[in-house]
């Protein structure tokens, strides 16, 4: 006889930190991403300042997407971007899909403003509690002034 014990979707989304396992939940959907810095950094747990992080090959407007396997309840998302190295404020929206990425929702919109020498990291946590989540959106506007800019995110948590 041959067995194997597979856990529901539910139970492999938990983890001990009370985030939801992305990686074994998700396919992440990316416009671009750096060689020396791949979309998988943003869930490696390395948060803060000097942590790890996802970093658009090309310049303008990126589109990060998280595709789950199965709907997901999803109660907050936390959020870590670090810029040192140039002055520009990045746009984030956040939207969601409940029909497999037919139609989303847009549930807010951020700017993040970014000085090296002063104002260089960013954290934000947004409580969503929504529930049969089929698809998780980002859209980053590196610069909202139009310079040239590359979007990047240090971590992404969600709970």
């Amino acid at each position: 006889m041959r067995k194997q014990i597979i856990k529901p979707a539910s139970a492999a989304a938990a983890t001990t930190g009370g985030g939801l396992n992305v990686e074994a939940i998700a396919t992440v959907l990316v416009t671009s991403e750096h060689a020396d810095h791949p979309v998988e950094n943003v869930f490696d747990g390395q948060h803060g300042p000097g942590g790890s992080r996802w970093l658009a090959e090309t310049d303008g407007e990126q589109t990060f997407i998280l595709a789950f396997d199965a709907p997901q309840e999803i109660r907050a998302v936390e959020l870590e971007i670090e810029e040192t190295a140039v002055s520009r404020t990045q746009e984030l929206q956040l939207a969601v899909s409940v029909d497999e990425g037919k139609t989303y929702r847009e549930l807010l919109r951020q700017e993040f403003n970014f000085s090296p020498g002063s104002s260089t990291f960013e954290r934000e946590e947004w409580t969503i509690n929504l529930k049969s989540v089929t698809h998780l959106r980002l859209r980053i506007k590196p610069d909202k002034g139009g310079r040239h800019g590359r979007a990047s995110i240090t971590s992404l948590v969600l709970r």
